[in-house]
């Protein structure tokens, strides 16, 4: 970062840490601990797909290493979505490390967009934390019927999660992840 971006104000953007993923398995056992979100075992991973061969051979390679399902949202959007039993986060978080960190090595970090683990309570209010790509930050989202978010209980996620992962500071970087696999499930 030169003199001329400190002057600006520009920052330098962060740069993805995958490792910062293992946070959601301390961070599952801090939202057990002190609210009634428990990981329902669902977790997926969004990436802008790219036409090309060596593209579909990293996909492919994915699908022979983990058992992923794979949709596209209404944007054309990719998603993987990777399936545990509730009880099972770490091993979801190393699927969904495996898939960033596999396309990342294949040269398709750009395409990466977001990571997110599932929760429910009791009620059946569903709660993801999400994993920016491009920012190395996490974000609590709480979809309520109707696109709507319950922001007060987003922000007592982001209270309650602070000691265990990196998060956004930047409430407007809290993007909606309507219909995500594996959030509604």
């Amino acid at each position: 970062m030169g003199l001329l971006d400190v002057l600006l104000g520009r920052s330098k953007p962060v740069r993805p840490d995958l490792d910062q993923l293992f946070g959601l398995s301390s961070a599952a056992i801090t939202l057990e601990a002190a609210s009634e979100l428990r990981p329902t075992g669902l977790g997926s991973v969004c990436f802008a797909a790219v036409e090309g061969g060596a593209f579909a051979e990293a996909q492919q390679g994915l699908h022979a290493l983990l058992p992923l399902e794979t949709s596209q949202d209404s944007y054309g959007y990719t998603w993987l979505l990777s399936r545990h039993a509730p009880e099972e986060t770490t091993d979801l978080v190393t699927d969904l490390h495996a898939v960033n960190s596999t396309l990342e090595q294949n040269g398709f970090g750009p395409q990466l967009l977001c990571s997110l683990v599932a929760f429910k309570d009791p009620a059946g209010r569903s709660m993801a934390l999400v994993y920016l790509y491009k920012r190395g930050t996490f974000y609590p989202f709480c979809p309520l019927p109707g696109e709507k978010r319950d922001s007060a209980l987003e922000l007592q996620v982001k209270a309650l999660v602070a000691n265990d992962l990196r998060l956004e500071e930047d409430l407007s970087r809290w993007f909606p992840v309507w219909g995500a696999p594996g959030l509604g499930d």
